[in-house]
């Protein structure tokens, strides 16, 4: 039998999810160099896959949690942030009720750019363990990302999926991509 077949951490789901993740990480820390256009149309086609990756994430328990590790730091998420921020302008800001909130009929002021910038930070913590490449860290890094997809990056794509939606299909908006802006897959 193959390493890939003795190596739970090593499963087709697990490698898939490293493989969206990874687009999606490379895109932003590239995105100085895309167009609004074309960043609306990226993560209008990558967030519905992280989501649906994300979903079929194995149940691993890791039999080493102490090698749980997490990497970006806060100017790693600032600098993330920020230029999504620069390129949304006043698209960032956008209304949700959140039926987590206190109040649950209350509209919340979100944003697009800093809703990004969390997915970023948990797409890459999960990118650079996984890559440590011992079981443990791969077991934590599945481990993890499921955690996170529940109760952090999936809710995020459920709240701005609609916010996306909508300013791609405005009839205000105008969407004019070239290749380069997408550069996906």
């Amino acid at each position: 039998m193959s390493e890939i077949g003795e190596d739970s951490t090593l499963n087709k789901a697990a490698l898939e999810m490293l493989t969206v993740a990874n687009e999606y990480c490379h895109y932003l820390d590239h995105v100085e160099n895309k167009s609004l256009d074309g960043i609306l149309e990226f993560i209008y086609r990558i967030l519905p896959l992280m989501y649906l990756k994300g979903s079929l994430m194995p149940e691993i328990v890791a039999e080493f949690p102490e090698a749980n590790e997490r990497f970006v730091t806060e100017e790693n998420w600032e600098v993330v942030f920020n230029m999504l921020r620069t390129k949304f302008g006043a698209k960032d800001e956008f209304w949700l009720i959140d039926p987590l909130h206190i109040n649950e009929t209350e509209p919340l002021k979100a944003s697009i750019a800093e809703h990004l910038s969390d997915i970023y930070q948990d797409m890459k913590d999960f990118i650079l363990l996984f890559q440590r490449n011992t079981h443990a860290a791969r077991e934590n890094a599945i481990a993890e990302i499921r955690t996170l997809f529940g109760n952090h990056w999936g809710y995020k794509i459920a709240q701005i999926t609609t916010q996306v939606h909508h300013l791609i299909h405005d009839s205000d908006t105008d969407i004019s991509t070239s290749p380069e802006d997408l550069n996906f897959f």
